[in-house]
């Protein structure tokens, strides 16, 4: 495929972050973009809303539908698929991007913490992708996208965060498990993890570990994530992508523009072993 146009992308968590950047980019191809999140009124804490997200959307060229959804309650993601359906006429891609973060050891987490991890990353991944199967099965050229790193067994990715190590590779498994049951139906199902961290509102969550200036901006995942739904779903499924590679096969060769300050040392994210740049 060479672009995106006339296709119609379901994104969790689209309402700020790496979720928007991806709306964005494909909006710009004339995209139809449901935004689902939960936001529908503005924070102090976290910029954007459904409806802020979807006028930035309909001005960078694509269609928008703000759908207010909470992943965790399985009779809003139905309402919101059939709502999708309905305004679209179908349903190409999904971006399960909605994800909950927190970086603790066993005894400093929470139950309601871990359960919430679980319920959004694991339950909600789930729950959203089976809703829209039936619709993508029917798609010229259909895509699951999950954002969650590779499998990683070594120790050290769970001995400081365990409970978040446990619920974010639950959502590769699941980019795992539906690639295999899928992909001979012709519905493409990967994952994408960035190499370095990503300036988001999560990078709160970091307790200042991360300075926003070693960060990347979400641009390179959305650019990324473009290209991996931009190809044929037949022929490229059950991967577990960097960003930083997949855009490398685009032929990009210079990633300072994606920098939040270029030239200063960047920080590598979770779960990758290996950092050279």
């Amino acid at each position: 495929m060479e672009n995106l146009k006339g296709k119609t992308l379901f994104i969790t968590g689209a309402s700020r972050g790496i979720g928007l950047a991806v709306a964005l980019k494909a909006a710009a191809d004339g995209a139809n973009i449901v935004v689902a999140a939960k936001t529908t009124q503005a924070q102090d804490n976290l910029p954007g809303t459904i409806f802020t997200a979807a006028e930035m959307i309909e001005r960078a060229g694509g269609t928008a539908l703000p759908l207010a959804v909470d992943i965790r309650d399985e009779q809003q993601i139905a309402r919101a698929v059939e709502t999708t359906v309905e305004t679209f006429g179908g349903l190409d891609i999904l971006v399960n991007n909605a994800s909950a973060i927190y970086l603790a050891g066993t005894l400093q987490t929470p139950a309601k913490r871990f359960d919430l991890m679980n319920q959004v990353n694991v339950r909600g991944t789930f729950l959203v992708s089976q809703a829209c199967l039936p619709h993508l099965l029917k798609a010229e050229n259909p895509h699951i996208l999950m954002f969650s790193p590779p499998l990683n067994l070594k120790p050290r990715w769970f001995k400081q965060h365990t409970a978040y190590t446990m619920a974010k590779y639950g959502m590769s498994l699941a980019a795992l498990g539906l690639a295999a049951e899928f992909t001979d139906q012709g519905v493409a199902v990967n994952a994408l993890w960035p190499k370095t961290v990503i300036q988001t509102a999560a990078l709160a969550m970091l307790g200042g570990l991360v300075p926003p200036e070693q960060c990347r901006k979400p641009e390179i995942m959305a650019a990324a994530a473009y290209a991996v739904l931009c190809r044929r779903s037949r022929d490229y499924s059950g991967q577990f992508l960097i960003d930083e590679e997949v855009l490398r096969e685009e032929g990009v060769t210079d990633f300072s523009s994606y920098a939040v300050a270029p030239g200063n040392p960047l920080f590598p994210d979770l779960f990758l072993d290996d950092f050279s740049l």
